[in-house]
């Protein structure tokens, strides 16, 4: 179901590639619902404009999947 809320585990998290997970580890780690949940309107913002990951831009479609977890509550 597209409009249904995306799950961290099922939805989020596998948007998060182990070189992204290492770049961000001092500050926070992106395989964690906790942490990203605590980053989320940052995470959401940096990747909205394109500058994570470092290597290119998300998708319309990934970084519409990450606020429609964020709008919905954040679940795990």
């Amino acid at each position: 179901m597209p409009d249904a809320t995306p799950s961290f585990d099922a939805d989020i998290r596998p948007l998060f590639r182990e070189k992204d997970r290492d770049s961000m580890i001092r500050m926070f780690d992106l395989w964690s619902a906790d942490d990203v949940r605590a980053h989320a309107e940052s995470i959401h913002a940096a990747v909205s404009r394109g500058s994570m990951p470092c290597d290119g831009p998300w998708s319309e479609a990934d970084t519409a999947l990450l606020r429609r977890w964020i709008d919905g509550g954040s679940p795990a």
